[in-house]
């Protein structure tokens, strides 16, 4: 039997056969568990610029958890905490149909703050539910319809596996179940809310420092053509890069990584896998460990000027917000005009590029600008990537159009370079523990 291998970057040929098995649409939300979403919610808001917009706890009559959606533009996260009060439990209404106390409890201490559910509207989350569970996914929710008790519209939702204790949840507006659909049903039936049905909308001053979408969702698992396969047999997803070990790795470590796509390509969900063999442990094998199995390792979050936007991020790391991964030397900044060509980024942006510890990166299509928190917990698990991509957003006859997606690839170029500084942070904890 021939051994099954990747191609590479460089040998790699890009092609979208539109194979999604249902209608697929873009990202909704992030929902993480935490032990405190009070606290985790507000820092993300001052760090972020994500304001909350939705809350269910004891305040609207949920005994079972705290739970806080906060949102930036299009991006979406929710923070949910499980309370400890049995006693009160009883009889309680909770949002959400297939959350589980004990597995919230669970799930938290074996992962910390984490990415419990991926959240993507689709046309229908009752086809989506069945035509993944018939393709080999496993059910974790069935469909069920949510009726919001103050407005009686309605949205439905289903979850299946995504890795270990992660669900990938298919989220449609109106009655799926009967046979309606995000793009047919009555609009008049459609939840109108902010988060899910039940949770109340929190009205206050809506601001952001220009995080616009979530770009993409990287998972971190211990064999890649598992996870791969699971994933384009299920849902239909296909392949829209793919990255060995040669391409992103250090002479320390590296990886292996797929990226998969919908039809429209605004779903993107790259997996990583370890390689073994070199002289120190893979980054994925360290995320694997101190997770205790797979899940989401990094969150990409888009914006239109990350300029602006990290000056704000960069404000307030040291008051709340989160502090993002060392710059790389000064020799990177000056092999970056040769490689992303000096044209592309004023001479102001080309200054603030190195000021701010921005790393540069293009592909044949376009341009990426990229930097990466440390991680966000206590743990050395999840982080967010802030990007901007420039270009691809006009067509041949120079109109402006909606920008590709993935236009400036994922930094390929640059992932010695966040291996390189990664490897450093972990030697420093490594020595500091040796103490």
């Amino acid at each position: 039997m021939t051994e099954r291998k990747l191609v590479g970057h460089a040998g790699f040929k890009r092609h979208n056969p539109k194979s999604d098995r249902f209608g697929i649409h873009k990202f909704h939300h992030l929902e993480f568990y935490c032990s405190d979403a009070t606290n985790t919610s507000r820092r993300f808001t001052w760090g972020l610029g994500m304001p909350q917009v939705a809350k269910s706890d004891m305040s609207t009559g949920n005994k079972l958890y705290a739970s806080y959606a906060v949102k930036s533009n299009e991006t979406m996260f929710v923070f949910t905490a499980p309370y400890n009060n049995p006693k009160d439990q009883e009889g309680s209404f909770a949002p959400h149909p297939g959350y589980k106390q004990e597995a919230a409890h669970k799930f938290i201490q074996d992962h910390g703050l984490a990415v419990r559910a991926i959240g993507i509207t689709v046309d229908n989350a009752k086809e989506a539910y069945e035509k993944c569970v018939a393709n080999g996914g496993v059910g974790v929710m069935p469909p069920h319809v949510l009726t919001d008790k103050a407005t009686g519209t309605m949205m439905t939702v289903s979850e299946v596996k995504h890795v270990d204790d992660v669900v990938l949840r298919w989220m449609s507006y109106g009655d799926a179940i009967n046979g309606a659909s995000s793009v047919v049903s009555d609009k008049a039936t459609h939840y109108t809310g902010v988060f899910l049905p039940n949770y109340e909308n929190v009205p206050g001053p809506q601001f952001n420092y220009g995080i616009t979408r979530i770009d993409h969702v990287v998972t971190n698992v211990p064999k890649l053509f598992d996870q791969v396969d699971y994933l384009m047999n299920s849902t239909g997803f296909h392949e829209f890069a793919e990255f060995t070990a040669d391409d992103v790795g250090t002479v320390e470590s590296g990886l292996n990584s797929m990226v998969l796509a919908n039809n429209s390509e605004y779903v993107l969900l790259p997996v990583n896998e370890p390689t073994h063999g070199t002289k120190r442990k893979s980054q994925i094998q360290t995320y694997i460990e101190h997770n205790n199995g797979a899940g989401v390792q990094h969150i990409a979050l888009k914006t239109n000027d990350i300029f602006a936007t990290m000056k704000e991020l960069r404000h307030r790391s040291f008051i709340g917000g989160f502090e993002f991964m060392p710059a790389p030397p000064k020799q990177y900044y000056e092999r970056c005009v040769d490689r992303i060509g000096k044209d592309v980024l004023t001479e102001q942006q080309w200054k603030e590029l190195e000021e701010l510890g921005l790393l540069a990166d293009r592909d044949d299509q376009g341009v990426l600008l990229q930097v990466f928190t440390k991680p966000l917990g206590d743990r050395m698990t999840c982080f967010i990537e802030i990007i901007q991509r420039v270009g691809c957003d006009k067509d041949k006859d120079n109109c402006v159009i909606e920008q590709l997606a993935g236009c400036g690839g994922f930094g390929k170029g640059n992932f010695s370079e966040l291996f390189k500084s990664i490897e450093e942070y972990e030697k420093q904890l490594e020595t500091k523990s040796a103490m």
